[in-house]
């Protein structure tokens, strides 16, 4: 049963699972799965993917058993071969090599990510350095740091802000979508107070699914009694991680699983209230495999739904077409 969350503490004597809503898939997965299951369809096998088409294991292991063949670097798709970039982004010179080699791309590039390479171009023309927030070892940062390796500089931690010696020029904060909201705002208030002409864009460029699904946690943990939050996700997916470290960051123990075989006994044998999310990669039948492990332990299950999202990204127009003419 779905309900609307109160601001009132609720109390319960049942043992009960609160799965939270915003969940799951962003629209930037819909569209990079989408790509991916139109390409199947209409194009030649096999399809190569470069990296993972989104961070999440069962996703992954599911479109493998289709055929799909994914790969670190295009030197591994034969020429002429149809190569599907991630959802992540790729650096320029990614798709220099791709039209050198002949290739059939698709980009499934999330439309939020390719806003922040767009954001790079834009401001290395006005002259700025850019100080970009973010895990150097994303694929997301690898690839805007491709855009312009002499003019970003990737800060880290709260250390490496006060750390960081600026050069000379005018400065742009930009950050990598799938960060925490908080941890951000710590950054970018260290790096505020050492260079007050600091220049921020107009929109914030951390995901609306990460902020929603955060915000989600937040108010989850606030007016509800929970013992132990699970977080649905795969380990390399950033998003994910970073929705176990704001309930830690609350006080309430979380645990990132990629499925039921990772949940451990001791999490949940003495707690009366657990709570259930879902990182931006993972799809809703983990969830629903989650909450029924659940239900054969004696928990009821609840829904509490804190915002609702209507965010929708088109396919790439040739895919569009396809789609259509079928």
């Amino acid at each position: 049963m779905a309900v609307i969350a109160s601001l009132a503490k609720q109390s319960h004597k049942e043992k009960t699972l609160y799965i939270v809503a915003p969940r799951g898939w962003c629209a930037g997965v819909e569209r990079a799965i989408g790509i991916v299951d139109v390409a199947l369809e209409h194009y030649p096998a096999p399809i190569y993917v470069r990296r993972e088409i989104v961070h999440n294991k069962t996703v992954v292991d599911s479109y493998k058993k289709r055929g799909v063949i994914f790969i670190d670097e295009l030197d591994q798709a034969p020429e002429a071969s149809t190569v599907i970039f991630s959802a992540h982004g790729i650096a320029p010179g990614v798709a220099l090599e791709a039209k050198a080699r002949k290739l059939k791309v698709i980009d499934a590039t999330c439309p939020l990510v390719t806003k922040v390479h767009l954001e790079v171009q834009r401001f290395v023309k006005q002259g700025y350095t850019v100080l970009y927030i973010g895990h150097r070892n994303h694929e997301e940062a690898v690839g805007v740091f491709g855009e312009a390796p002499n003019k970003i500089r990737v800060i880290e931690t709260e250390e490496e802000a006060r750390n960081f010696n600026s050069p000379d020029g005018k400065l742009v904060v930009l950050t990598q979508t799938t960060l925490s909201v908080d941890d951000t705002q710590k950054i970018v208030d260290i790096l505020k107070k050492r260079f007050p002409e600091l220049v921020w864009p107009s929109k914030d460029d951390i995901c609306y699914a990460t902020q929603n699904r955060q915000n989600a946690i937040k108010t989850l943990i606030k007016n509800y009694s929970i013992d132990f939050l699970y977080v649905i996700g795969s380990k390399n997916s950033s998003n994910s991680n970073r929705l176990c470290e704001v309930a830690e960051d609350l006080g309430v123990k979380a645990r990132l699983i990629d499925n039921t075989s990772d949940i451990v006994a001791q999490d949940w044998q003495n707690a009366s209230n657990l709570g259930l999310t879902a990182g931006a990669s993972a799809p809703e039948s983990l969830v629903q495999e989650v909450a029924g492990y659940f239900k054969e332990r004696g928990y009821k299950t609840e829904e509490v739904i804190f915002q609702k999202e209507d965010v929708n990204f088109a396919l790439p127009q040739e895919l569009l077409e396809l789609t259509a003419a079928k």
